[in-house]
C-alpha cells in the first residue's frame, strides 16, 4: 500500500509540488494577523483566581500601571538647585506622556502645613531656583522624615529619587504600551540633554510591558537566523547530499509558514513563549526528512537509484514517521493543561508546524528528490562509526544496563533538590536595559515588585471610623516590620498629619483623630486642597469604604512572596477577622502562576504519556515492546531534573512545561530504534543481538542526525535574552541528549536481557 502511494506521489511530482505550494500560500495569508501582545496579563488565564482578585481592585481603586524615573545626580546630592530644577522639569514633561493620570515626585509631593488656623496645602518645592541652603535644608529633612516618600520617591542617603508616573492603559490598542514608554524615553533624551549632571533610569509595570515584545523581536533577528543556517549547514555535512539539504531547507520554511499563518487565522496573540515556535519548529521538521533522506542513501550504496530508494525509504519509514509525529504532537497539545495561555499558543503552533512537516516529508519530500539530482551513492558521515559503536554496546550490554540504570536512578533521586521557585524581573537577562535599571532601582531607591492590600470596612465613609483607622495603623505597622517590605504607601499616615497639622503642627498630635466627624472633616479639607491628578483615588474608593495599602518590596522569590502572603492573611484573621481584605498585585499573580501550572501540566503529562503509550502499543503491536518503551521514554525528562538540581536547582514557570512537551519529542528516537529492530525480528528473524545491531546500522545515524539538529535548535533557544525562553531552550536539550544516550545504551541493554527469545 505505501509502495503504491509513493509510486503515485512521485508520477505526479509536478502536480503534488503545486498543491503544497499553493496549500502552503493559503495557509500563510493568515500571518499578517498576528500582532504581538505587550501585557503581562497575557501570562494569567481569564478564570485565573489572582487575575480576578487583581482586576477587582483595579476596578474599585485607580489603576495603577507605571512608569518611574529613577534619577541619580553624579554629585551625589538630590537636594540641590540643579537636580530639584532637573526632577521639577522631569515632573512637568511626565504629564503629557499618553494615558498618564497622575505624577509623584518630590517636587510635586503635596506637603501639608498649619498657618495659624488655615490648613495650608502646596508643592514641597515650587521654584527650585529660589531655594536658599537653608530651604535646601529643610525640604531635605521633611522628605527624609515623610514616611509616604521614604524608600519611594527619595533615598535615606538623598542619592537618588523617583518620579513615578501612573498610565492608566484603555486596553483598545496594542499601541499604547509602546506609545507610553517612548514618550518616556523621548523625555529622558532630552532631560540628559538639558541637565548632563544626572542619570535617569526607566522601570515600572508599564517598561517591562513594553520590555516583553522588544526581546521577543531581538530573538526573532538574532536567533532565528543562527538556528537557521547551522542547522543547514549540518545537514549538508552528514548527509553529503546538497539537494537533501535544499530539500530540508524548503521544508522548514514552509513548516514556519503554515504553523504560523494558521495561528493568525486563530487569531493567536504572538507571546515570547509563542516566539520560540518556530526554532522548535524548524528543529522538529526536518526530522521525518532526515529519516527518509538517510534511508534512501543507504539504498542507493546498496546499488538501487533514487527512485527505487525513495520508494522503499517511504516503505520501511512510513509508519514510524507518522507514529512519531502524532507522540510529538500529543506532547505539545498537553500544553494546553498550562494555567499559562501563551504555553496554550505554543503547543498549538508547535503541534501544527508538526503536522505540517510530516505532511510535507511524505508529500514533497518524494516528489522534490525525484525531480532533484542525488547522484552520490556515499553513506552519510559517521555511519561506520555508530556501526562500531553499535557492536560495542551489544559487547558490553550487561554493564550498560548496570552503568545507565545506577546513573538514572542518582540523578531522578536529585528530582526533590529543585526547589520551586521564580523571580519575574529575572525573567529577562542582564543584557536587558529593563532588567538592568531594575535592579539598580531596587538597589538604591525602591523595589519593583509590589503588593495591594485592600480593607473594607463594610459601611459607606467607614475610613474615617476611628476603630478602623486604629486597625488599619496596626496592619501597618506589622506590614513595615516584615523582611523584605520597603515602603508602605496608607491613608493613615494622612490621617495623623493632618492631625498635626490642624494642631498647630504639634508633633505630640502626630496621632490617629479620636473622633469619626474630626476625621471626615479633615479628609475633606485635604482633598478640596488637592491639585488635579494628585487626589487619593489611588488609596480610597469612591464610596469611602475602602482602602488599599500599596506594599513596595524587594526583590523576592515566589516563595518568599507566597509565604509573605500567607503569613499576612494569618495576621489579619488572628487581630481584625471583623474586616474583609483582598491581597492582589502582578507580584502575587506571578508568584502563584509557577504552582498551579506545575499542578496543571501533571494532569497534561499524564493524559499524554498514557495516549502516547496507547499508540506505542498499537504500532508496535506489543504490550511487551510497548511497556519496555515507556523506560527510555520516561527516564530522560526525570534525569535531566537532576541534572537542573545540580545545576540551578530554580523550577520556574517555563520549566514546568518541559516534561509535557518533551515527552513527544523523546519518543521519536525510540519508536525509530524499536521499529527497526521488530522489522529485524519479525521479517528477517534476527535474534536480539542481530537485530540491535540491525537497528544501529539502518537507523543510528538518522537518531544521531536529528537529535544533533534538535539539540542545537533548542541550545539556540537557550541564547534567548527572555529567560523563560533561555531556560526551557537549554532543559529541553539536556533532555533530547539523554534521551539519545538511553536509546543507545540502555534500551539495547534492555532489548538483549529480556528479549531473548529465538522466534
Amino acid at each position: 500500500m505505501i509502495e503504491n502511494y509513493a509510486h503515485w506521489i512521485i508520477r505526479w511530482r509536478y502536480l503534488v509540488i503545486l498543491a503544497v505550494i499553493g496549500a502552503v500560500f493559503a495557509a500563510g495569508a493568515g500571518a499578517p494577523r498576528l500582532s504581538i501582545s505587550n501585557d503581562y496579563r497575557m501570562f494569567f488565564g481569564e478564570d485565573n483566581p489572582q487575575l480576578l482578585e487583581f482586576e477587582q481592585m483595579q476596578n474599585t481603586f485607580n489603576k495603577n500601571d507605571n512608569i518611574m524615573f529613577v534619577v541619580t545626580p553624579k554629585d551625589g546630592k538630590v537636594f540641590s538647585v540643579e537636580t530639584l530644577n532637573a526632577v521639577q522639569a522631569i515632573t512637568k514633561a511626565s504629564w503629557q506622556i499618553p494615558f498618564s493620570t497622575r505624577v509623584d515626585s518630590l517636587t510635586n509631593y503635596q506637603h501639608t502645613y498649619a498657618e495659624e488656623d488655615d490648613l495650608v496645602v502646596d508643592d514641597l518645592v515650587v521654584n527650585p531656583e529660589a531655594l536658599s541652603t537653608a530651604d535646601l535644608e529643610r525640604i531635605q529633612t521633611i522628605a527624609v522624615n515623610e514616611p509616604m516618600m521614604l524608600h519611594r520617591l527619595i533615598s535615606p542617603d538623598s542619592k537618588y529619587t523617583g518620579i513615578n508616573v501612573t498610565v492608566q492603559l484603555p486596553g483598545k490598542s496594542l499601541s499604547e504600551v509602546p506609545e507610553a514608554v517612548a514618550h518616556a524615553r523621548e523625555i529622558k533624551t532630552d532631560m540628559l540633554a538639558k541637565f548632563p549632571n544626572i542619570e535617569i533610569r526607566l522601570v515600572g509595570l508599564a517598561v517591562m510591558n513594553n520590555a516583553f515584545p522588544e526581546g521577543s523581536q531581538a530573538d526573532v533577528k538574532t536567533l532565528y537566523p543562527l538556528a537557521l543556517l547551522f542547522i543547514i549547514v549540518t545537514l549538508f555535512l552528514l548527509l553529503r547530499a546538497f539537494s537533501g539539504a535544499v530539500i530540508c531547507f524548503l521544508m522548514i520554511i514552509m513548516s514556519i509558514i503554515t504553523a504560523m499563518g494558521i495561528s493568525g487565522w486563530m487569531g493567536t496573540m504572538l507571546s515570547p513563549p509563542v516566539l520560540s515556535a518556530p526554532i522548535m519548529i524548524l528543529t522538529m521538521a526536518i526530522a521525518n526528512g532526515v529519516h527518509l533522506l538517510v534511508s534512501m542513501r543507504h539504498e542507493m550504496a546498496l546499488g538501487r537509484d533514487k527512485i527505487t530508494g525513495m520508494i522503499e525509504s517511504m516503505r520501511i519509514n512510513f509508519q514510524p514517521v507518522f507514529v512519531t509525529s502524532l507522540t510529538t504532537i500529543l506532547g505539545f497539545l498537553s500544553l494546553n493543561f498550562s494555567d499559562a495561555p501563551p504555553f496554550h499558543d505554543l503547543g498549538n503552533i508547535a503541534a501544527i508546524g508538526v503536522a505540517a512537516g510530516f505532511i510535507l516529508s511524505v508529500t514533497f519530500l518524494p516528489a522534490m528528490v525525484a525531480i532533484l539530482p542525488a547522484h552520490s551513492r556515499k553513506e552519510v558521515v559517521g555511519k561506520k562509526a555508530l556501526g562500531d559503536f553499535g557492536e560495542f554496546v551489544i559487547k558490553n550490554h550487561n554493564r550498560l544496563l548496570i552503568g545507565a540504570a545506577v546513573i538514572s536512578i542518582a540523578l531522578v533521586s536529585l528530582i526533590p533538590k529543585n526547589e520551586l521557585n521564580d523571580i519575574f524581573v529575572e525573567y529577562f537577562d542582564e543584557t536587558v536595559e529593563f532588567r538592568r535599571d531594575s535592579d539598580y532601582a531596587a538597589e538604591h531607591l525602591t523595589g519593583v515588585y509590589y503588593m495591594d492590600i485592600a480593607l473594607n470596612s463594610s459601611e459607606q465613609g467607614g475610613i474615617s471610623n476611628p476603630d478602623f483607622l486604629e486597625k488599619t495603623e496596626r496592619f501597618s505597622q506589622y506590614l513595615r516590620s516584615q523582611s523584605g517590605v520597603i515602603h508602605v504607601n496608607t491613608i493613615t499616615d494622612t490621617f495623623k498629619r493632618l492631625n498635626k497639622n490642624m494642631h498647630g503642627d504639634d508633633p505630640a498630635w502626630y496621632k490617629l483623630p479620636d473622633q469619626r466627624e474630626m476625621a471626615a472633616q479633615y479628609l475633606l479639607l485635604y482633598e478640596m486642597s488637592l491639585p488635579y491628578g494628585l487626589d487619593l483615588n489611588n488609596q480610597i474608593d469612591i464610596s469611602k469604604s475602602s482602602t488599599k495599602i500599596a506594599v513596595t518590596l524587594d526583590t523576592l522569590s515566589s516563595n518568599e512572596i507566597l509565604q509573605f502572603e500567607k503569613d499576612t492573611k494569618q495576621w489579619l484573621k488572628e487581630n481584625i477577622p471583623d474586616i474583609d481584605a483582598i491581597a492582589s498585585g502582578p507580584t502575587l499573580m506571578f508568584a502563584h502562576i509557577g504552582k498551579r501550572n506545575i499542578h496543571s501540566m501533571l494532569i497534561g503529562t499524564t493524559i499524554a504519556l498514557l495516549l502516547i503509550s496507547l499508540v506505542l502499543v498499537i504500532f508496535l503491536k506489543s504490550f511487551k515492546y510497548g511497556l519496555i518503551s515507556l523506560i527510555p521514554n520516561l527516564l530522560p525528562a526525570a534525569s535531566a531534573f537532576g541534572i537542573w538540581a545540580l545545576y540551578s536547582g530554580q523550577v520556574g514557570l517555563a520549566l514546568s512545561v518541559v516534561t509535557g512537551m518533551t515527552l513527544g519529542i523523546v519518543v521519536d528516537d525510540t519508536v525509530h530504534f524499536l521499529s527497526k529492530y521488530i522489522r529485524a525480528r519479525r521479517e528477517k528473524y534476527f535474534n536480539a543481538e542481530e537485530a540491535v545491531r540491525y537497528a544501529f546500522n539502518s537507523v543510528g545515524i538518522a537518531l544521531l542526525v536529528t537529535s544533533i539538529v534538535l539539540i542545537a535548535g533548542f541550545l539556540i533557544l537557550a541564547q534567548s535574552h527572555f529567560v523563560l525562553n533561555s531556560e526551557m531552550g537549554l532543559l529541553t536539550s539536556i533532555v533530547i541528549a539523554l534521551a539519545l544516550a538511553l536509546d543507545f545504551t540502555l534500551l539495547p541493554a534492555i532489548l538483549m536481557k529480556f528479549d531473548k527469545d529465538k522466534k
